[in-house]
């Protein structure tokens, strides 16, 4: 199945002015989305427009081309940039307003407590298949 592309971020809860929630539109892959250092919730959500309606039968986050791993996270472009936990929701523009959205990756840890708490695997790749993570 070939990769569906991401058409335009619908909304965001919060980012930081040079690292914009569009960044995750980036065909290179490297520009991070970060939420403003001043925002104190800790959670960011995104809501993304695919380019058409299409199964989805895999999602990787991060990148997907071979780097060394990370041996110093302030020079970490590459991953997670430091995301703890991920969950992803789907649903339809046709949907009314109301309907809740599916959970296609319930809540996963990227991230231990212990990596979190040291700045340490930054820059995990994940992938996730139908079925499985």
């Amino acid at each position: 199945m070939a990769p569906v592309k991401i058409s335009y971020v619908v909304s965001f809860s919060f980012q930081d002015s040079r690292y914009l929630a569009e960044n995750v539109l980036s065909e290179d892959g490297i520009r991070p989305w970060l939420g403003c250092p001043k925002e104190h919730s800790r959670q960011l959500s995104v809501e993304l427009q695919l380019e058409r309606a299409s199964p989805i039968g895999y999602v990787d986050v991060g990148t997907s081309f071979s780097e060394p791993p990370c041996p110093c996270p302030s020079l970490c472009s590459l991953g997670n940039y430091g995301c703890a936990f991920l969950q992803i929701e789907v649903g339809h523009v046709s949907w009314p307003c109301d309907q809740p959205y599916l959970t296609l990756v319930p809540t996963v840890t990227l991230m231990t407590p212990a990596d979190s708490k040291l700045d340490w695997n930054c820059c995990g790749v994940r992938m996730f298949k139908e079925g499985k993570d």
